[in-house]
């Protein structure tokens, strides 16, 4: 149950720092990183899907362990209901992946798009991120990226 609302808030600060980073009044950057906004959405469609994650995060990270019911006839009064919670995390888990994929396609993008001056690591990072994905100059389905 714990981590599960640990693993919450750790999505919850990534998908923040996805919002601020796609909104032009925040950043200073293209609207949703795309130079053609209103034409192309850009990372619009990324930024709902890391809210709706953490959305769904929250939801799951209501205790398990705070709904338990008497069991064996009466013989086991309080049950942790430790599976339920291990589920639940496990979704949890997945969710926050997908935020953090999303997280490091934005960051890519705004990073090439910002005049930043970026640390060695920094360019090994996005060196990494574009072997497998390229930068985005026109709308496409972000998904297969984010898997």
């Amino acid at each position: 149950d714990f981590l599960a609302i640990a693993l919450t808030d750790l999505g919850n600060m990534m998908e923040r720092r996805i919002f601020r980073l796609t909104s032009h009044d925040l950043s200073g950057l293209p609207p949703f990183l795309t130079q053609n906004s209103g034409l192309n959405s850009g990372f619009m469609i990324p930024q709902y899907t890391a809210a709706a994650l953490c959305n769904m995060n929250k939801i799951l990270s209501h205790p398990a362990s705070s709904d338990t019911i008497p069991t064996s006839a009466d013989q086991e009064d309080h049950v942790s209901m430790g599976m339920n919670a291990a589920l639940k995390l496990r979704d949890v888990v997945n969710n926050v992946r997908y935020i953090t994929a999303i997280e490091f396609l934005v960051a890519c993008q705004a990073t090439e798009l910002s005049d930043a001056v970026i640390s060695k690591p920094g360019k090994d990072l996005i060196s990494m991120v574009r072997k497998h994905v390229t930068h985005a100059d026109v709308d496409r389905a972000h998904s297969p990226d984010i898997e």
